[in-house]
């Protein structure tokens, strides 16, 4: 993501109902992970999610390969380091979670950072990754920031399976909201970052949290979410 992204997803994310449901998830998620050790967030832009994982008890360093992003994290008081996906700069074996949300899909390389993910984890250890699915939702929004593919599950699960990691669970995320998208991204000029109004924000976030109880996460989505370990015995 260029620096111009990055400053507008900072500006929405504690308010916009796409970003504030998706860290209810991660909260979700980590009460099932067990005791809080330490973790990184790959591709943490400002370091929302990164508060999330310092909220939880984990010791979290937030990493980028943006500098306003490295910036932006630390001014809100967050380990941060600037790194590329693909060349991690930590010891093998040496963080306990790596998160990794809208990052996959931004480069070529993406069994590089598969990869890295497994080299830079404890055996036991987890990854939660977050990525874009369907390329029959492609649209100039992928364009506009820089989006390279959209996964399906097969393809989200292939790379993450051949880095030597094994899937716990993978799962659709905004179904419900799906034919909206679509009919958005036929018509979509852009980034659809931007200030949603307060009444429609609230709208979709009221639709985006009743996916918690419905059965719906092995419908079609708008993004696929995947829950992995480093299985002893098991790295690459």
């Amino acid at each position: 993501m260029e620096s111009t992204e990055i400053r507008r997803l900072i500006a929405l994310e504690d308010t916009h109902w796409w970003y504030r449901e998706r860290r209810a998830i991660l909260r979700r998620e980590l009460r099932g992970l067990g005791r809080p050790g330490r973790a990184l967030d790959v591709g943490a832009a400002g370091g929302g999610n990164t508060r999330v994982l310092v909220e939880a008890g984990w010791d979290a360093t937030a990493t980028d390969n943006c500098e306003t992003a490295v910036e932006m994290a630390r001014k809100r008081g967050l380990k941060a380091v600037r790194a590329d996906a693909r060349a991690l700069p930590f010891e093998p074996g040496s963080v306990d979670l790596v998160t990794a949300f809208d990052v996959l899909e931004h480069i070529r390389e993406d069994h590089l950072v598969a990869e890295e993910i497994a080299r830079v984890l404890a055996p036991g250890g987890h990854a939660l990754i977050a990525v874009p699915c369907d390329m029959a939702l492609w649209s100039a929004h992928d364009d506009a920031v820089g989006h390279v593919r959209r996964y399906a599950r097969e393809s989200l699960t292939v790379v993450v399976e051949r880095a030597g990691l094994e899937v716990d669970h993978v799962w659709s995320w905004n179904v419900l909201l799906r034919p909206l998208v679509v009919r958005h991204r036929r018509r979509s000029q852009g980034s659809d970052l931007r200030k949603t109004p307060l009444l429609v924000n609230a709208g979709l976030s009221a639709i985006v949290r009743a996916e918690r109880y419905l059965p719906v996460k092995s419908l079609k989505g708008v993004t696929l979410f995947l829950r992995a370990r480093l299985v002893s015995g098991k790295r690459r």
